[in-house]
């Protein structure tokens, strides 16, 4: 026998309260809002900031991306999916331009979002300064004071150590001119892709008990030193093996049979669209 459920899983009771922490997250951008993370039937670490924001926020006529690092089809996207739509019905869709919500580990899509998409990013760490900083009560005040030297010292700690900063994921950024955001582990790739983003870009630690937001049209800046200018990775002029693209994130991989490095489209249905209109077929198949 199998009970019944509240509509996306949560009681109204927990919905209201997650949507009351966003707003006041969307009303201060970067700010660490805290909030009263719930149990999921998720394990803490596979997204559960990020799902509890989709159950909070998605409505019956919504349409639902997911992805994992790129992957439409990784087992924590899947699994996401599958627990969103048999508590809400809502139609899924691996096609960035369609989907109302997108909820996402570790990447932006490579295809722009508009102002009528919702990006939710999972977050394993929430606070940017905690590398230099254990304590949660001084996190807290260095925010409250302004004080991002501990975030400076730690780039340039790098810079003397490798003779470059070298966060290349979760690259402290700047928000409004204002609070000192962690991204969450996104590619420095990424990074350029919130500044002025027309999506609202929502950011869940169910962990951590945090939810933070970027607005729309909100000026977001890596930090970086005016001598030691911020950065993305490069790809050495190299393209997808698949489509032929070269300027999206790529993964490095080793082909098995040649043993050769090559490199191909991180995010897959980016990469299954641009094959699909140049072969001008229907590939359905998973990714290679």
């Amino acid at each position: 026998m199998r009970a019944n459920t509240h509509f996306a899983f949560f009681d109204e009771g927990s919905k209201k309260e997650i949507r009351r922490a966003t707003l006041k997250a969307v009303a201060i951008p970067g700010y660490q809002v805290p909030f009263a993370s719930r149990e999921m039937p998720i394990a803490r670490g596979w997204g559960t900031g990020g799902l509890q924001l989709t159950l909070s926020l998605i409505g019956q006529s919504d349409v639902l991306k997911v992805i994992d690092q790129g992957a439409d089809e990784s087992v924590n996207a899947v699994s996401i999916k599958k627990l969103v739509q048999e508590t809400t019905g809502v139609q899924l869709t691996d096609q960035t331009e369609n989907a109302d919500l997108i909820q996402s580990r570790h990447r932006i899509p490579e295809v722009p979002l508009t102002k009528d998409q919702i990006l939710i990013l999972q977050v394993p760490i929430p606070e940017p300064l905690r590398p230099v900083e254990a304590s949660e009560y001084k996190t807290k005040r260095m925010h409250a004071e302004d004080d991002y030297s501990g975030a400076w010292l730690m780039l340039f700690e790098q810079i003397v150590k490798y003779g470059k900063t070298a966060t290349y994921a979760d690259h402290p950024v700047y928000v409004n001119g204002r609070y000192v955001m962690a991204p969450s582990p996104i590619p420095r790739f990424d990074n350029p892709k919130m500044h002025h983003s027309e999506a609202l870009i929502l950011l869940g630690a169910g962990r951590e008990k945090k939810i933070y937001a970027v607005p729309p049209y909100t000026a977001v800046e890596s930090l970086a030193f005016d001598d030691y200018p911020f950065a993305v990775e490069s790809f050495n002029g190299q393209g997808c093996r698949l489509c032929g693209t070269g300027d999206v994130f790529l993964d490095e991989l080793i082909d098995q049979e040649t043993g050769k490095t090559v490199y191909q489209c991180n995010d897959t249905s980016y990469c299954m669209d641009r094959l699909n209109s140049k072969e001008k077929v229907g590939v359905t198949s998973s990714y290679a």
